[in-house]
């Protein structure tokens, strides 16, 4: 077996007896002995967490999986404190056909018992990754239900976004608000981005201006004051761009969720 021995310390750990680089590492190259185990590659982590995957030495260790057949850690928390990034390495692992082995717990992939504990590993990290989608989707929908909060990604034009509320910007409100009032007095998409385009008048991004942009924004309940998601539609928090009336003569009725 050629062993890929992975060690970690972050900074509150360095001076703490046995987790030292070194003493981790003497203490790994001795079960290696004591297994008649060859030492691969020595991959030390200095400062960095537990609770990422984005470790230099880390990535450099997956990056070279053809020159090892196990991960020897002294202790599983040292090569990862997220149980769901754990399950996903030992995912990796068995599709790689490699091991995992920690020292402090006995725990081998090697062994019947270590599979066993593997995929009881997997299945507790799946079903905690499912309890925080859960969470998350419901926080959304109870924002959603009370007209709470920006349920979108990025800075949506003619807002900016600070400290969890919409704000206007008044330079892009008066963009979003002849967006509307071309398209009511009879103007194509097509033809309003290219008016935008030959005026210089820059998108959010910078960028130039497509049909596909002005489309989000005529039919975006946002810009009327309400806040959409999942099929619910409340007024929200911020304030609004344009008429109510200006926003139903292009969408129609705003049929608003009541509780």
């Amino acid at each position: 077996m050629r062993a890929a021995l992975y060690v970690r310390v972050s900074t509150d750990e360095q001076a703490t007896e046995g987790y030292s680089l070194d003493a981790q590492i003497s203490k790994l190259k001795n079960y290696c002995r004591f297994e008649g185990w060859e030492v691969a590659a020595v991959y030390c982590e200095e400062g960095e967490s537990g609770r990422s995957i984005k470790r230099p030495q880390y990535q450099k260790m997956m990056s070279e999986s053809d020159t090892w057949d196990v991960i020897l850690v002294y202790k599983m928390d040292r090569i990862h404190r997220n149980s769901v990034n754990f399950a996903n390495m030992m995912e990796d692992l068995n599709r790689m056909g490699k091991d995992f082995c920690s020292v402090q717990e006995k725990f081998d992939t090697s062994t019947a018992m270590g599979r066993f504990v593997r995929d009881i590993t997997e299945r507790i990290a799946q079903l905690e990754s499912e309890q925080i989608g859960e969470r998350v989707k419901q926080g959304m929908e109870r924002k959603a239900k009370f007209g709470t909060g920006f349920l979108g990604s990025g800075h949506p034009y003619g807002y900016s976004y600070k400290r969890g509320k919409l704000n206007i910007e008044k330079d892009e409100m008066y963009t979003v608000r002849a967006i509307y009032n071309m398209y009511v007095g009879g103007h194509s998409m097509e033809n309003i981005a290219e008016y935008l385009n030959n005026g210089n008048i820059p998108s959010k991004t910078g960028g130039k201006w497509y049909k596909s942009t002005i489309y989000g924004i005529l039919h975006n309940p946002l810009y009327a004051g309400f806040v959409k998601w999942d099929g619910i539609i409340k007024p929200g928090e911020h304030s609004a761009i344009i008429e109510l009336e200006t926003y139903e003569k292009i969408n129609g009725r705003l049929s608003i969720s009541e509780f």
